[in-house]
């Protein structure tokens, strides 16, 4: 059975992947920075029903150390990484005039150079295999910039490069490395929007909808699988028009 690692997937996005890769006969390892992360969820029960291996590992990606603990505890686990899903990510928003060191030094931590770490990590596996999927979750932020996201869409947009990087170098190995993008998809976060907020957003996407998380799933699902085997150092913009 082949095995899909997604980081920060105790909710969201990352859940939706977890969930969607299992459907697709997956065995999934599942990552965040805590227990709580997990409390009041249920998504363990809801993977397990879907009559494949799942297991929690509790890890700070943006720190190497954690990464490698967890990387090990995987592998012995399950036998093999066969898909990569680097999920994790969180904002700190606000202008960059008043955005402190702080908030700008931990976004990127979390969302870019966690990326570094277990590709590193985990492409040293995939190598040794001679296959894998690396699949890195950027976002429009990354491509076009958002004003009050300095520290967010650098983090986004790095990801991008880090995706076209590995794909160079591991692509031989039998190996491939795309991208998501997102837009504006519905979260709990864009449910606490004001109605004049969400007016202004959707009124700038071409199909006039947020997306869900389950639309940033099935194209994950997609680059996971085998009519995926010739896509490498791709990004894919899942925003619905937003960018036109």
């Amino acid at each position: 059975m082949a095995t899909a690692l997604i980081t920060g997937s105790a909710r969201g996005i990352g859940a939706a992947i977890a969930i969607r890769l299992a459907q697709d006969g997956y065995d999934i390892a599942l990552n965040d920075v805590s227990e709580k992360m997990f409390e009041d969820n249920d998504i363990i029960e809801k993977i397990q029903k879907l009559n494949v291996k799942c297991e929690k590992f509790i890890a700070d990606v943006s720190k190497h150390s954690d990464c490698e603990t967890m990387v090990k505890g995987v592998k012995e686990s399950f036998g093999s990484i066969d898909v990569l899903v680097n999920n994790a990510g969180i904002t700190r928003d606000g202008l960059m005039v008043r955005m402190s060191e702080d908030n700008y030094d931990m976004v990127i931590a979390v969302n870019q150079k966690s990326v570094f770490n277990m590709t590193k990590l985990v492409g040293a596996v995939m190598m040794r295999q001679k296959s894998g999927r690396i699949i890195n979750l950027s976002s429009v932020a990354g491509l076009y910039g958002n004003p009050g996201q300095m520290n967010y869409s650098a983090s986004k947009a790095a990801i991008i490069g880090m995706t076209k990087t590995t794909a160079k170098e591991l692509g031989s190995r039998g190996i491939t490395c795309n991208a998501v993008a997102p837009g504006f998809i519905q979260t709990p976060m864009t449910d606490m929007l004001s109605e004049e907020q969400k007016k202004m957003m959707i009124s700038m996407i071409a199909m006039k909808r947020y997306g869900q998380v389950e639309e940033i799933a099935g194209v994950v699902s997609f680059l996971a699988s085998k009519d995926s085997s010739y896509v490498t150092g791709q990004t894919i913009e899942i925003s619905g028009g937003l960018s036109m």
